[in-house]
């Protein structure tokens, strides 16, 4: 009997962890399926296949390094290894995001580690430190985040795949705003003191600099670099003044 009870808490506290996430989820998805609509588009529209455009979606599930690939494969002849190191400089900053989850996670087994890892998005990720920081970290949450993201930006690209034969240009829609839209609603939140107004006033000046007069997207690692060093500075700082 007292098993019996144990297993369906278990089963009703899991059930309520995965509708938390999908309800925490649903304001991010909502930027999240305009990119998805216009990487599907995008993808017909370089030449690729509506099956290969839902696969790149489904095995890489990384909007801005897809629409890089896709940019440069319009662009003419591109070696693999050229797009391939583009993409991986574009996401070299998820190595910092695993780095601030990898105490949460090391816990846990390693198949579990890397089917959370293949889905920490930017999105994912903000959701599941919110989360950490207000009632601490849970695989089944982050787990419920990413399954929410990962099948709006799939379903989504589909959709925009079979629209893609009647529009030629998507990103004169506008649709591109979308995610950076999402990612300032995500941001703006976690700016409640000094150190994170300065980190993100820092991380801003350098990107747009950077963009302006840096080749490719070292930009991004850059920026990233500087607002972790500079708010482990201000972190330790504060620490040492109180």
């Amino acid at each position: 009997m007292n098993v019996a009870r144990i297993l369906f808490e278990q089963r009703d506290s899991a059930a309520s962890k995965l509708q938390s996430a999908i309800r925490d989820s649903l304001p991010v998805i909502v930027g999240v399926v305009p990119f998805g609509l216009a990487c599907g588009i995008m993808g017909i529209t370089v030449g690729l296949t509506p099956l290969e455009t839902v696969l790149m979606s489904a095995l890489v599930f990384a909007g801005a390094s897809q629409f890089v690939a896709m940019t440069m494969l319009s662009a003419g002849p591109a070696g693999w290894g050229l797009i391939v190191l583009t993409t991986l400089l574009i996401n070299l900053r998820h190595l910092l995001m695993g780095a601030s989850l990898a105490p949460h996670m090391n816990r846990l087994p390693m198949p579990i580690q890397a089917l959370l890892a293949f889905g920490m998005v930017d999105e994912t990720y903000a959701l599941t430190m919110d989360r950490v920081r207000q009632k601490g970290y849970d695989p089944g949450y982050q787990l419920g985040c990413n399954l929410s993201l990962y099948l709006a930006w799939v379903a989504s690209t589909a959709v925009g795949a079979g629209m893609g034969g009647r529009i030629d240009d998507p990103l004169a829609w506008g649709l591109d705003f979308a995610m950076p839209a999402t990612f300032l609603v995500l941001l703006m939140p976690r700016l409640a003191d000094r150190t994170g107004v300065l980190v993100c006033a820092l991380a801003a000046v350098i990107s747009v600099t950077g963009a302006m007069y840096l080749p490719g997207k070292w930009y991004i690692i850059i920026a990233c670099l500087a607002a972790s060093a500079a708010g482990g500075l201000l972190e330790d700082k504060s620490n040492a003044e109180h």
